[in-house]
């Protein structure tokens, strides 16, 4: 079988990028190993007068990664508006967020049709299709309205939210019915399958059975795979890095301090702005931690010409201001609060260097930062993990002390709870998360995925066939608009 792995972001092995969790994370070591073609942006555009997109092609271990310019007429509504204005608040719960126009939506239809033409290059007949995120929800119905009959899967590293919420996407109806042209559709956690299938039910006369929908797009089987890392490879790297320079110096600055650290980008899914306000009412609260222990929040700068996130960094960086002006002393401050990105590398050594992990997100998919946290740890001396009972990783991680992080004076102590707990206990309810993290590693995710994704085809093929009026007609396109033939790409990419 030839897989082709697709998704807006990727991530460059030689480029030693920084990363703070998160699907390119997640997919750069499987995709290295399997020998897939991993197709996705290569950040830059081009105008329609380009013809041949592909701006890059490396090797990536055992397979290729193509990175893709991406149409410059669309590129700003579909990504930072539709995507990131429209489908990732509603995804979130935060429909009030909502900031969309029309033309959105056509940029974000557009650039789902130009991608899938980009990916007849790699079809062949043995070629299977896995396609990542809510950037390209539409993609399978585009590559079926190609004639693609090969098998395509889909994954959402997101939350789904409530069919109350979906329902205030603009377009959400035939978006979602289009998502039905996947043979397989994956979610992080029950909750979210089952609001999708809550979704589809209240929305569409469409038959579900034991979570497989038949529409007449075909039929579609909804299940769970939760994400996971490789836990021991990413256990060895903390141990490694705690010789490097960045992790050293830090290590020497504490000057005994405990250390609690968090990493995100700047969202506001996250929950930075309670989490400051948690770790302060625990200062505040308790005197006697003033100058022992101290906060690392390492927030990655992200989508900063959306409104949302242009207000929360001046938030956050007034409210750490605050802060650290009020506690603050002139040997020691409360929060260090860094606006940029770390490699892996160092990442897994500044979190082997904390003794509390704090992931506190209002929402979350999964939330691998929880997951890189645990696996960090000094198995003799291991740090605990306070984290969001609404991340996905939480169903997982039942030994971490979960937290509502609506709820500040909990947080503020929890993260109490977890500095003063004793060795005996912290060991335990590491060694109980550390177990479940090796059995749900991403390799098992992946290969778990690609194995249900041809069974799903295998069964959908059978039920067409079987029943003749569930072949799957085309959809009509949203608006109106116009498609341009098939993009013609000149020269060989890959053989």
């Amino acid at each position: 079988m030839n897989l082709v792995v697709v998704s807006n972001r990727v991530a460059r092995a030689s480029a030693n990028e920084p990363m703070t969790g998160g699907l390119a994370a997640a997919l750069l070591p499987v995709v290295e190993k399997s020998g897939a073609i991993w197709v996705g942006s290569s950040g830059r555009v081009r105008d329609g007068a380009q013809r041949e997109p592909f701006a890059e092609i490396e090797e990536l271990g055992a397979g290729a990664l193509a990175m893709l310019d991406l149409p410059a007429a669309h590129y700003g509504g579909y990504y930072e508006g539709f995507a990131n204005s429209a489908l990732w608040p509603a995804l979130h719960s935060r429909a009030d967020l909502i900031r969309v126009s029309q033309d959105d939506y056509h940029s974000y239809r557009e650039v789902n049709g130009f991608m899938a033409r980009a990916l007849m290059r790699f079809r062949k007949p043995d070629t299977s299709f896995w396609i990542q995120d809510y950037h390209f929800l539409a993609l399978g119905a585009e590559l079926r309205d190609l004639g693609v009959t090969q098998p395509i899967g889909f994954f959402l590293h997101t939350p789904w939210a409530s069919p109350a919420t979906m329902g205030c996407v603009p377009h959400n109806r035939e978006l979602i019915e289009a998502m039905l042209a996947y043979d397989l559709i994956g979610f992080q956690t029950d909750e979210d399958c089952a609001n999708f299938l809550s979704y589809v039910q209240s929305e569409f006369d469409f038959s579900i059975v034991d979570g497989v929908v038949t529409s007449p797009r075909g039929v579609s089987r909804c299940q769970v795979f939760p994400i996971g890392i490789d836990a021991d490879l990413f256990a060895q790297q903390a141990q490694k890095a705690t010789a490097h320079p960045d992790v050293s110096r830090l290590r020497k600055s504490l000057n005994g301090e405990k250390l609690v650290i968090g990493v995100d980008r700047l969202d506001y899914s996250k929950g930075l702005i309670n989490r400051i306000n948690a770790f302060e009412r625990m200062l505040t609260s308790r005197p006697a931690l003033q100058r022992s222990v101290s906060l690392l929040q390492i927030a990655t700068p992200s989508r900063g010409t959306i409104e949302a996130y242009g207000n929360l960094q001046g938030d956050l960086a007034r409210l750490v201001s605050d802060v650290n002006g009020r506690l603050g002393e002139a040997d020691w401050t409360p929060i260090r609060y860094l606006n940029k990105g770390f490699r892996q590398a160092v990442l897994a050594g500044l979190y082997r260097t904390a003794q509390v992990g704090l992931v506190t997100p209002l929402q979350d998919g999964m939330n691998l930062v929880a997951k890189e946290y645990v696996a960090a740890q000094n198995p003799i001396d291991p740090g605990v993990l306070v984290l969001s009972k609404f991340a996905g990783a939480a169903n997982e991680l039942d030994t971490a002390l979960l937290v509502n992080p609506h709820d500040v004076e909990g947080m503020a102590r929890a993260i109490a709870t977890a500095l003063a707990m004793p060795l005996t206990e912290r060991r335990m309810r590491w060694e109980v998360m550390m177990g479940k993290l090796r059995r749900g590693s991403v390799q098992s995710w992946f290969s778990d995925f690609i194995a249900a994704l041809g069974q799903a085809h295998a069964s959908g093929r059978e039920a067409e066939t079987s029943d003749p009026s569930a072949a799957a007609p085309p959809l009509k396109m949203a608006g109106g608009w116009s498609r341009r033939s098939p993009m013609a790409f000149g020269g060989a990419i890959l053989q």
